[in-house]
């Protein structure tokens, strides 16, 4: 019996790397009993007769689970951000950010297209990334795009890690995968449009080695439901507001209308940014307005 990490599915085979190689294997038929499907970045037992035919027999514990892409214990996630104008979102970033936070996936924010600024407007996506620094993220931001520092700081955020590359469409995330790795060549488009031409394509999910960590090849959070949560826990994935709460008057005070409260004095003096605050209302109101869907499959 061996212990390995699943880096592929594909029609209901899984392969395992292990001792420096791959072996193809098939899940016991008891999986699909016990309800138990192997996700790609899965720890598992199994047992191989030859690199081409094996079972695995056990799934260790996860660390993290997603639905999009189908990959265990991922702990990292490289959020590609478009600067320009027009793409440029702060309650896309945010919302990002808070999906993350539940999902407990540690966030490097990627900020691209900056080649593309006017010098005034970069100057304000500086001024921001030090604001998401201060929060606690880490943000990579420089004037040209793809330059040797940014490309090293994220190769040095990727090591050890499993890692999903997340962000609108367009904002250039196989573009920093082919940077990141020479020889990948990645079309612009093609790691989400490849897995799913046509109805009936079987899926494939891989993580692929990139700078001494493993990318999934799909692209992370396609939506971003961070409203799996109920409304009054939404204050516990916003970092600064923790931060603060503790010199919050009321326990569990959810910072709109309680007197008192240090995230709004914090708010008013401009030590929280004015657009993290009204996303969080926003999101507040949408998680609280939420209709509670019944029989929704898992």
């Amino acid at each position: 019996m061996k212990i390995g990490q699943i880096r592929q599915s594909l029609s209901g085979f899984y392969d395992v790397y292990a001792d420096g190689q791959l072996y193809r294997t098939r899940a016991r038929g008891n999986f699909r009993k016990r309800k138990l499907t192997p996700l790609v970045g899965d720890q598992v037992e199994f047992d191989s007769t030859t690199p081409q035919e094996g079972y695995i027999l056990k799934l260790l514990d996860r660390q993290t689970e997603l639905v999009r892409p189908p990959v265990a214990n991922v702990n990292l996630a490289i959020v590609v951000t478009a600067t320009t104008k027009q793409e440029f979102s702060t309650n896309l970033l945010d919302r990002q950010l808070v999906a993350l936070e539940v999902a407990g996936i540690e966030p490097v924010i990627y900020m691209a297209k900056t080649d593309l600024l006017d010098d005034e407007t970069y100057t304000a996506r500086e001024q921001l990334a030090t604001a998401y620094r201060k929060i606690g993220y880490q943000v990579i931001i420089e004037r040209q795009a793809f330059t040797a520092p940014a490309l090293a700081a994220v190769k040095a955020a990727l090591a050890g890690h499993i890692a999903v590359v997340m962000g609108q469409t367009g904002a250039g995330k196989s573009t920093l995968l082919n940077h990141l790795q020479p020889g990948l060549d990645l079309a612009t488009g093609e790691i989400s449009q490849a897995l799913n031409r046509g109805k009936h394509t079987t899926r494939k999910v891989s993580l692929i080695e990139v700078a001494d960590g493993l990318v999934a090849d799909t692209p992370g959070f396609s939506s971003y439901e961070v409203f799996d949560i109920q409304a009054n826990e939404l204050t516990h994935f916003f970092p600064e507001f923790v931060r603060l709460s503790v010199d919050c008057k009321y326990r569990g005070c959810v910072h709109i209308n309680e007197p008192h409260c240090a995230v709004k004095a914090a708010l008013a003096a401009d030590d929280v940014l004015a657009s993290r605050y009204d996303n969080y209302l926003q999101f507040y109101e949408t998680i609280k307005n939420k209709k509670v869907i019944y029989n929704k499959k898992k």
